[in-house]
Parts: C-alpha cells; structure tokens; sequence
C-alpha cells in the first residue's frame, strides 16, 4: 500500500487542512481527494469541541475498503481520554453501553482479549483483555505472558506490555508497561507475576482484586508461556488475603467478587508451592504498580498491537492478511490522536492489511500507531449533541455489536 499512500502523506496533508477549515456539521456532498493516493472522505461532522469525524475509502491490494476516523485535539479545554469498560476487568459489554453509561462523547474499541476457551473444555473465558489497563489514572491490570496472548503476530521488538496511553500533562504517547509486585510472607518476600490476568507466568503468582469482578480465575493457571492451549495447570493454590491477613485458602482457583478490603493470591507450580506455606491468620502485605518505560504518571492506557513509529511503520508488519480493523494515532506531538475503525458491510469487507494500515493511519497525519482488536470487535460510536445516547458509525462485520471488555472513549466538560 505505500505505493498508493506514498506521496499521499503530504498531498493528504493539504486536504486534511483544507477539511480543518470547513465549518461544523455534516457535509452530505463528497469531498474528493485531489489525488488517488489517499482516503477520499465522503462526510464530515463535529461531534464536540476539537472532536471531528470523517468518513473515508481507500483503494487497498484487496479492493476499496471504508472506514470511519475521529480526529481529537487534546489541546481543546475539557476535552480527554479515558478507558471505557464494564466496572471489571473479567467482563464485556458491547462498545455502545460501555461509551453511554460513561458519558462518553464517542469511543473505539480497545484491546485483544480473552474470547474463548475451546482449547480448554469447561474452562471459562474471562473476556478480560491481553495488555495492561489504566482507568481514571488507577491500575486495572498488568499483561499476559506473550505466548497468551490474543491477535495476530506482533512485529519484532514489541509485546503484550505495549500502550497507547495518554499522561496527566494531556499528552498521548505510545509507552511500555511492567508490573513490579511483591507479596510479603512472614517466610520472605515473593514476587507477583500477574494482577487481574487471565494468564500468568508459569511457576508465577498473582493477585486478583476487586477490579476483576466475579469471573473465575481457573484460567490463569491454564497454558503456559509459550503456547496459549497447553493444559491447565495440575499445581495450583488460591489464597485469600483480608484487611492484612490470611483469611482462605484452596487447592484450586475460585470465582466469586473480591471484597474491596481483600486481594486473592493464586499460585501456579513452584508458585502454587510457595503460598501452601501461608496458614490462615498470617500477616501477608501485597503490593503492585505498573511502571511505564517513558517520564510522567499516566491518566489512561489500554494495550495495543504496535505497527508505526517515528513517522515509519514497523518492521514485519503482516502485508497478506486484510480483514476489518481498528486503530489509534498520535500526531501533533501527542496533542492530537486518531481513532479509526473500517466498516464490516459485507459488500466493503476488504479491509486492510495491518502493513496496509500503518501506512494509512501514518497519511492521516499520526506519527504514532497502534493496531487495535478488529474483526467483529471493531466499532466506532458517537454521540451528537442533542441527542439522548451514543450510535454505531460502523456496520461490525457480526451484524450486530460484539460484546468486548474496554475501548478508548472520548469525553469533554463542555
């Protein structure tokens, strides 16, 4: 596709200004490209306050594929980003309750995530999703070991710990999040290797708090680091930690809430073995944070699938594969970020390739790209002043709005 979008970038440059310039509303008439190389938008509305949306086609290997993109400029008072997401982290809800109950002004779908368990029969699926989570400046989760995750190949270099996320400074900016934990014994020090995950480490522990909601944590001890449908782990231990101390424990994984004052420890192999030292009463401290890679604290980030930095798309990128996708961006030097998402109509299902789509979100004027979760996943949806709730943009490629467990949704106080 860089033969269709190169040169595109500057040339889509002056479009996209000269669209910039036009006042607020729907423009119902096309707008044409002053070249093939580009999207040709088609409509154009102000849903908010530096919040703009364009339709768009593109010309891709596999045919014309049509897309639906949200410019916002986090330089406009009130205006931000946050995680939309159910109220846990093991749980789903189509994109449009999720951006309504919230308030949201418009949103795209997030993450990968844990959609089924056919590999392991009477396991359930959590629906929580692979990478960490940041809502409203607080930790939901930390990531899954690479070999868990959901999606397609990631390209060299990159992992489950990738973010788009945006500072407390109003600034968005792709980064890199660990977990740094330990559980505190009165045997020792442990280390946590997972925090509200449907997978954790072999031989690791993790913690599970309120934020997970009810679902079952048997599925973090099943698989293992480098092959997702491996058996369940036969060595498990599940410890309940209340206001302090030790207050359950089982051999195997429950479901169920966590209180607010508890956390649940569930062990895996020499983790497993490790918590079996823990007896009802001991005093047991837990602690965790996610550490970026990049200066300044985060107000909200959700995981993404690498595919452009530095105004260059990455290396090994898949250039065969198309199929209906969504996407954030972020150009300006981090001011303004664009959330795409393609429309699954069966007659416009030819969709991009992911080295197809860095070079369109790069033409678009992002610096900075992440692939997000496509497929039946992808959907975009807005709420015009006026009006009582958000609506689809899309047509997602199921027909009907699939259930998924975060999204990233736009929101301003004025």
């Amino acid at each position: 596709m860089r033969t269709r979008l190169s040169g595109g970038r500057a040339t889509l440059g002056v479009v996209v200004a000269w669209l910039a310039l036009l006042g607020g509303g729907l423009v119902s008439a096309p707008v044409a490209d002053a070249a093939d190389a580009g999207p040709r938008f088609t409509q154009r509305a102000t849903i908010a306050p530096g919040v703009e949306y364009r339709e768009f086609s593109v010309d891709s290997s596999h045919g014309t594929a049509y897309g639906h993109l949200l410019s916002v400029d986090l330089r406009t008072p009130g205006l931000s980003l946050d995680l939309v997401h159910p109220g846990a982290v093991g749980a789903r809800a189509p994109l449009s309750q999720l951006a309504g109950r919230r308030g949201a002004v418009a949103a795209v779908n997030g993450d990968f995530f844990n959609i089924n368990e056919s590999q392991h029969p009477g396991v359930e699926a959590t629906g929580a999703p692979v990478g960490p989570a940041i809502a409203a400046g607080h930790r939901l989760k930390g990531a899954v070991p690479l070999g868990q995750r959901f999606g397609p190949k990631l390209p060299p270099g990159t992992g489950t710990e990738d973010v788009i996320a945006v500072g407390r400074n109003r600034t968005a900016r792709l980064d890199r999040l660990s977990l740094r934990g330990t559980v505190r014994t009165p045997h020792g020090s442990l280390a946590l290797r997972g925090l509200n995950q449907y997978a954790l480490a072999e031989n690791g522990i993790g913690a599970f708090t309120a934020a997970w909601g009810q679902t079952s944590r048997v599925r973090a001890t099943c698989g293992t680091d480098t092959d997702r449908g491996a058996p369940c782990s036969g060595e498990t231990y599940e410890v309940t930690v209340r206001k302090g101390r030790v207050s359950q424990v089982a051999e195997t994984p429950g479901g169920g809430p966590v209180a607010a004052d508890s956390v649940v420890l569930v062990g895996r192999e020499a983790g497993a073995a490790s918590l079996r030292g823990l007896r009802v009463g001991d005093r047991v401290s837990v602690r965790h944070a996610l550490t970026a890679s990049r200066p300044g604290p985060l107000a909200f980030a959700v995981g993404g699938y690498p595919i452009a930095r530095g105004q260059q798309p990455l290396a090994g990128l898949d250039d065969a594969t198309p199929a209906v996708r969504s996407a954030a961006g972020i150009g300006a030097g981090g001011h303004r970020v664009y959330l795409l998402s393609l429309d699954g109509r069966p007659e416009y299902r030819a969709g991009l390739t992911i080295a197809e789509l860095a070079e369109l979100m790069l033409a678009l004027g992002a610096d900075d790209a992440v692939n997000l979760d496509g497929g039946g996943s992808a959907t975009m949806v807005t709420r015009e002043p006026g009006t009582p709730g958000p609506a689809v943009r899309n047509n997602p490629s199921g027909g009907v709005e699939r259930a998924i467990p975060n999204g990233i949704g736009v929101f301003t106080a004025i």
